[in-house]
Parts: structure tokens; C-alpha cells; sequence
């Protein structure tokens, strides 16, 4: 509960616009998860606190406690998990994250390019709606935006292509790649650097 609340924490502190469809993700993932295992498994330990029907396949339907507290920490666990992966694709800078990455600097870009794929996506989404809107009409409900799909797959696949020119045209991976000039640490990075291995430590145990 409390990784999760610092967590949440760290996520807040992102514009509002840009953390809604992360919280929502990571939070609803959550609460899916603690409302439906309780109903959808069955321990057979702990005190039957509800019985329902019979269904086919499924059995009985029951809530116990010993199902209510595993639900609770499964999906505590997720949403540790999910929340972050949203902090880190909310907060951190992923240019400097490849900078700093001396050893693993191909799989320290693979991931940053990756981490970037929803808030781009996301931004594309709403300038295509924009345009749409301009012409008269008006996207209403999911089968609306769904139509949206289609050229936001084509603009990934185009800026795809033309990212591995770009990096093709400055050299990446070739032998005597000159780095931006590094900033200095300062005292927030060091606390950050520490907090964020305690974190790491807890949740290790924890999971």
C-alpha cells in the first residue's frame, strides 16, 4: 500500500492531460483485478463471507476472506507495477536516460523509443481528431475513434522509417560515437538515485 501511495504520488505530479489515460489504466487494471478474482476464484480456505449461484464451468460463486485478501494483494501488486511504468514514461528524461547508459546504451534507447510510443501516438491521435472535427464531422463513441486506427498505424510506421534513417545518418553504432555534454548531479538526482533503489528493494520483497 505504501509503494503504491508514493507511487501514485510521483504520478501526480505529472499535467494532468498527460497522466489521465496512465492512472486510468494502471487504476482501473487494479480495481478489475481486486473486484472480480474474489468472485472468479475459489481457495476453499478462510470464512465464507458470501455464497451465490452455481454457474457452469465457473461453480459456485462465493467471496471468503482468505479471497478477499489475496485479490487485495494481486492487485495492489499490479497496480505498483503499472504505476511505475508510468512514472517512469511520465516523469524521467529519456534523452538523458540514453546519455547516461554506458554498457546498455542499444537496449537504453530500444526501451526510451518504446516508453515514448503512447505519448506520441496519444498526441497524434488528438491532432487527427482536430482535423477531422475541422471537416464537419464529429467522432462520437468508440467505433468513431476507431476509425482513427488506420492512419495512426501508417504515421507510426512513417515516423518509424524515418527515425532509423535519421539515426542511420548520424551514425549510431558505429565506432567513435562523440555524447552531448553531461549536466552536473545535482542533490535532487542523488536523493532520487537513492529513494529509487529503496523503492526497488521493497518491492522485490514485497512481489
Amino acid at each position: 500500500m505504501l509503494l503504491v501511495g508514493v507511487l501514485l504520488a510521483l504520478c501526480l505530479r505529472a499535467p494532468v492531460r498527460r497522466r489521465r489515460p496512465y492512472l486510468v489504466g494502471a487504476l482501473s487494471s487494479a480495481v478489475g483485478v481486486i473486484v472480480l478474482s474474489p468472485l472468479l476464484w475459489s481457495s476453499g480456505a478462510g470464512t465464507l463471507l458470501w455464497e451465490g449461484p452455481t454457474l457452469p464451468v465457473l461453480g459456485t460463486i462465493d467471496v471468503s476472506t482468505d479471497e478477499l485478501y489475496e485479490a487485495a494483494l494481486s492487485g495492489l501488486r499490479l497496480a505498483a507495477v503499472a504505476l511505475a511504468f508510468s512514472a517512469y514514461a511520465l516523469l524521467l528524461d529519456h534523452d538523458q536516460l540514453v546519455a547516461a547508459a554506458r554498457g546498455a546504451r542499444r537496449s537504453a534507447l530500444t526501451v526510451a523509443l518504446a516508453t515514448r510510443l503512447l505519448p506520441t501516438l496519444e498526441r497524434d491521435a488528438l491532432g487527427m481528431a482536430e482535423a477531422v472535427r475541422g471537416r464537419g464531422v464529429e467522432l462520437d463513441g468508440v467505433r468513431g475513434y476507431a476509425s482513427l486506427m488506420s492512419p495512426l498505424v501508417a504515421s507510426s510506421l512513417e515516423r518509424a522509417s524515418c527515425l532509423a534513417e535519421a539515426m542511420e545518418a548520424r551514425g549510431f553504432g558505429r565506432q567513435g560515437a562523440t555524447r552531448a555534454p553531461r549536466p552536473s548531479w545535482r542533490t535532487g538526482d542523488r536523493v532520487a538515485v537513492v529513494l529509487g533503489g529503496a523503492l526497488v528493494l521493497v518491492a522485490v520483497l514485497w512481489l
